[in-house]
C-alpha cells in the first residue's frame, strides 16, 4: 500500500523499488543525468552496492555475467548521451543470449527530449530492435510501476534485456511509495496440449537412432536433469550447442559434447546419423544447422522452447511444443518407455574413441585448457572472450554443472570476457572465476582490470598470446588464400607488466612447467593475468 505520509524523489522511488525488487548489487557510471540516483545510492549504500566499472560497457558484460549465474535479474545504471550509448553492444548480447537485465539510463528533461540539447539521444529509438520491452517515464506517478514490470518482463517467459529510460526532471518530481506494489503484465503461462506429448512419445517411440540436442533454455530453466533423464530412458546421446554446455554433467556417458560449427566430431556424427532430433531449448542458429535445407533430410524433429516464436523459424518441426521444459520434460517421461537401442549404443561407442592424445612437445591451447581444468573444481565458473579461444574452451573444458560456462554466444562480442568475469565472481559471493581470452579480445576493454583489482576479486586470466586476431586469421586462411589483411598484430603489448601496473599479478608462461608454477603462485584473493604464448596458427 502506498504511504500517503511523505512524498520521495523519483530518484529515491528508483533505489527503494530496486531494493525491494531484492536487488542488493548494481552496476554503472555515474554522470549528469544520473547524479541525483547516485546521490540515493549513497544514501541506501548500507542496502544496495554500485560497482563502478571503468566503462558503461564493461558494466552491461558484468550484470549480463551477474544474471547468468545467480539466475536473478542483472542492473545497470548509466547516464543519457554516451553514457547509454556506450551500452548498445551490452544490451544486444543480453538479447541474443536471453540474459535478464534491467537497464536504467538517464536523459535530459521531458520538454527537453528531441530538441538536440547537450546529450540528448533518443537511446529508446537506438536499442527498440534489441529489448525485450522499453519504457520513456514522462510521469513520476509511473514510475515505480514501470520498474516492477520491469523486472517481471525481464525474469518471466524467455528472458531478456528491459530498457528504462528516466528524464532528469522525472528523478526531481515525487510522489508516493507503494511498499506493496503488485502488477500485472499480462503474461500468461501457456497451457499445453496433451495430445502433442503423446504425439512426442509415439515418434520417439519410432525412432531407432533419437539424438537429444540442449540449448542454452536448458541451463537457463535449469532443465538439465531431466534432459539427462529422458537421455538415460530412451538411450539417445546428448549434444549441446555452445550456449548448452554444462546443462548435462561432461562426464555423463551418453554426453557427446557440442555439436554444430566447432562441434565435437562424435557429436556432430551422431546427429547426422539419427532419426529423430529433440531439440530442448534451442534456437537452430546458423552455427549449430550449417545448411538448413538439408538439416533435418531423412530425420524427424521434435522441438520444444519457451518461446513460440523460435518454433519452426528455422527449422520445421515435425512436432514444436511450447511451454517450460521443467514442465514438459517430466510429463513426457512419463509417457515413454524404457529401452536400450542396443545397435545405438554400440556405434555411439564407435564415434566417442576418438585420438584425444596430445604427445607433441608443443605448449597447445588443449594442453593449457587441460592443465587448468585439473587445477580447479567443478564450481570453478568459467567466462571466454570471443575467438579462436572461445571455441578451445567449449572443446576442451569439461563442464559439469550449468551456469558455469559464460561466454558471448549469439553476438559473439569480444570484449565481453572481462567484465563478464567480474560479475560471475561478485554472483557468487567473489569466487574463484577464469577467464580465457586471446591478445585481441583481451584489448578491447582490458581497462576493467582496474575494476577487478579495485573489488579484489579472485579471477584468473589465461591470455593465450599468438599475435594475431586468430579466427579471422582462420577464415583468411581457408577462403582468402592466406591474404591476412589487418589481422597480424603488431603490438608489443608486455601483458604480464600491464597487470601488474594495474595492480593485478602478472606472469608469462611458454611451457606446462611455467603454467602450472604460475598457478601455484597466483593469489587467491586478487586478478592475475597468466600469458601464454602459442603459434599463430593454431587452428580451431
Amino acid at each position: 500500500m502506498a504511504d500517503y505520509t511523505k512524498k520521495i524523489t523519483g530518484a529515491e522511488i528508483v533505489v527503494k523499488e530496486l531494493i525491494r525488487q531484492g536487488v542488493d548489487t548494481i552496476f554503472g557510471y555515474p554522470g549528469g543525468y544520473v547524479i541525483s540516483i547516485y546521490d540515493e545510492l549513497y544514501k541506501h549504500s548500507g542496502k544496495i552496492k554500485h560497482i563502478l566499472t571503468a566503462h558503461e560497457q564493461g558494466a552491461a558484460f558484468a550484470a549480463d555475467a551477474y544474471a547468468r549465474v545467480s539466475g536473478e535479474v542483472g542492473v545497470v545504471l548509466a547516464t543519457g548521451g554516451p553514457g547509454a550509448t556506450n551500452l548498445v553492444t551490452g544490451i544486444a548480447n543480453a538479447y541474443l543470449d536471453s540474459v535478464p537485465v534491467v537497464f536504467i539510463t538517464g536523459n535530459v528533461a521531458v520538454p527537453m527530449l528531441g530538441q538536440d540539447s547537450f546529450q540528448d539521444i533518443d537511446i529508446v529509438g537506438v536499442t527498440l530492435p534489441i529489448v525485450k520491452h522499453s519504457y520513456v517515464v514522462k510521469d513520476v506517478k509511473d514510475l515505480q510501476r514501470t520498474i516492477c514490470e520491469a523486472f517481471t518482463i525481464a525474469g518471466s517467459g524467455r528472458k531478456g534485456p528491459v530498457h528504462i529510460d528516466i528524464p532528469r526532471c522525472i528523478q526531481l518530481d515525487k510522489y508516493e511509495f507503494e511498499s506493496e506494489l503488485n502488477v500485472n503484465t499480462s503474461l500468461k503461462n501457456r497451457s499445453i496440449n496433451p495430445s502433442l506429448l503423446d504425439d512426442a512419445a509415439r515418434l520417439i517411440e519410432k525412432s531407432k537412432r533419437p539424438y537429444i540436442f540442449c540449448g542454452g533454455g536448458v541451463c537457463a530453466e535449469r532443465a538439465g536433469h531431466a534432459a539427462m533423464l529422458l537421455s538415460e530412458k530412451i538411450g539417445a546421446p546428448v549434444g549441446m550447442t555452445m550456449m548448452g554446455l554444462g546443462a548435462v554433467p561432461g562426464s555423463f556417458a551418453l554426453n557427446l559434447g557440442m555439436c554444430g560449427l566447432y562441434g565435437k566430431n562424435a557429436s556432430v556424427t551422431a546427429r547426422s546419423e539419427a532419426d529423430l532430433i529433440i531439440a530442448l531449448g534451442v534456437r537452430f542458429s546458423d552455427r549449430a544447422t550449417g545448411n538448413v535445407s538439408a538439416y533435418s533430410d531423412d530425420t524427424a524433429v521434435i522441438h520444444m522452447d519457451i518461446d513460440a516464436a523460435e518454433l519452426g523459424k528455422n527449422i520445421k518441426a515435425d512436432i514444436s511444443i511450447c511451454g517450460d521444459l521443467n514442465v514438459l520434460l517430466p510429463a513426457l517421461l512419463g509417457k515413454v518407455k524404457h529401452r536400450s537401442n542396443e545397435y545405438w549404443q554400440e556405434r555411439l561407442k564407435e564415434l566417442k574413441i576418438e585420438n584425444n592424445a596430445d604427445t607433441s612437445d608443443v605448449f597447445s591451447p588443449r594442453k593449457i585448457i587441460n592443465c587448468i581444468r585439473e587445477y580447479y573444481d567443478d564450481d570453478t565458473i568459467v567466462t571466454t572472450d570471443v575467438g579462436r579461444h572461445q571455441m578451445w574452451t567449449a572443446q576442451y573444458y569439461r563442464f559439469e554443472k550449468p551456469r558455469k560456462f559464460i561466454s558471448s554466444g549469439g553476438l559473439g562480442a569480444m570484449g565481453y570476457g572481462l567484465g563478464a568475469a567480474i560479475g560471475a565472481s561478485l554472483a557468487k559471493r567473489r569466487s574463484t572465476v577464469i577467464l580465457f581470452t586471446g591478445d585481441g579480445s583481451f584489448g578491447m576493454n582490458l581497462a576493467e582490470l582496474a575494476t577487478a583489482v579495485t573489488q579484489k576479486l579472485p579471477i584468473t586470466i589465461v591470455l593465450f598470446n599468438n599475435g594475431t586476431l586468430g579466427m579471422v586469421r582462420q577464415m583468411q586462411a581457408e577462403f582468402h588464400n592466406k591474404r591476412y589483411s589487418n589481422t597480424t598484430l603488431e603490438r608489443k603489448t608486455d601483458f604480464p607488466a600491464l597487470a601488474k601496473a594495474f595492480g593485478a599479478a602478472g606472469y608469462s608462461a611458454q611451457n606446462l612447467d611455467e603454467l602450472q608454477n604460475a598457478l601455484k603462485d597466483a593469489p587467491n584473493d586478487a586478478p592475475c593475468l597468466i600469458e601464454c604464448k602459442i603459434d599463430i596458427d593454431e587452428c580451431c
